[in-house]
């Protein structure tokens, strides 16, 4: 289903946008400056129509100030991040917590909700859509939501704020455990990670279109966007092998998603703009922490070396 004739919003170049540089993490607090959010934003500016943000934090504060601040002409996904809910025992990972902590990661949950309503108020010309969440009902998840708890951020979303409303998840769980929450929501946000599936760079866009069309053609009157499709170009072993990664094997993939995404009129989120060294272990190979088109310094990759001096 087209989401310009649905929704009202046109198909563009996309990406996901994580500012946290070395030594900065939502973990630790520490937050990019206005500054380095600026100068994030010029780099991107030119580049990406549509930007995905994770969560009501002081992060997204500063991305919005900053583009209406600087006249920048971004169009923004805001997400609310949900913490865990319920335990859930089959994350390899950690995802148990005490009685206490999930009482208080609930609390928590509702005042980001709340805060998203209020940006999205705050900032209506900037912000185009609303996610209740991310990857909070797939089975590894460590901050496990169980899909009731997500309809009603969704309805709680929608009571408060004009903008189309979504959540964003792998695709599998939208095959069959989220079918409640599709009558819900304003449309279906996917996510596709091919290697992380073990498929090659030769298996890679039709894997993608496999993912991609199988929620799709479940639910034909439902529009879908990719929120989430990249390739890493690093890899220390751990759950993808070092072979099927590298700088020329993201560009490929990178570019046959854009160019797939634009002959079909699909609104799909690269991921992501910066490597994110805060990630996952202490290993500094960690594939989490290597999906930036740039790296963690700002400095281009291969695939953005050919768009930016081409």
């Amino acid at each position: 289903m087209n989401l310009k004739t649905t929704l009202n919003i046109e198909p563009g170049k996309a990406i996901c946008y994580s500012g946290f540089r070395e030594g900065q993490s939502p973990e630790t607090g520490i937050f990019p400056t206005y500054e380095e959010i600026k100068e994030d934003l010029l780099i991107l500016h030119n580049h990406w129509k549509y930007l995905r943000l994770y969560d009501c934090d002081e992060h997204s504060d500063i991305v919005l100030e900053v583009i209406q601040k600087e006249k920048l002409n971004f169009k923004v996904m805001l997400g609310a991040y949900i913490g865990a809910e319920m335990n859930n025992f089959g994350c390899p990972w950690g995802g148990t917590y005490s009685e206490e902590q999930l009482v208080e990661n609930k609390n928590r949950n509702l005042k980001q909700i709340q805060k998203l309503i209020k940006l999205a108020n705050k900032y209506p010309d900037i912000i185009f859509s609303l996610s209740a969440g991310n990857e909070a009902t797939v089975d590894w998840t460590d901050h496990f939501v169980p899909v009731k708890s997500v309809i009603n951020y969704v309805k709680l979303i929608k009571k408060g704020a004009k903008q189309p409303v979504t959540f964003c998840e792998n695709y599998v769980p939208w095959l069959d455990k989220l079918k409640g929450l599709v009558e819900e929501v304003d449309f279906i946000s996917i996510h596709t990670y091919p290697v992380w599936e073990y498929k090659n760079i030769h298996e890679a866009l039709e894997y993608t279109k496999e993912n991609y069309f199988s929620v799709a053609d479940k639910y034909p009157n439902k529009p879908v966007v990719i929120t989430e499709a990249g390739w890493a170009t690093n890899s220390n072993g751990q759950g993808i092998c070092p072979s099927n990664v590298s700088e020329e094997l993201q560009k490929i993939y990178h570019n046959d998603l854009v160019n797939w995404s634009k002959e079909s009129g699909i609104l799909t989120f690269v991921f992501e703009a910066f490597d994110e060294p805060w990630k996952g272990s202490n290993e500094p190979l960690e594939p989490e922490k290597h999906w930036g088109l740039f790296t963690v310094d700002r400095k281009p990759k291969l695939v953005m070396k050919t768009i930016f001096f081409n």
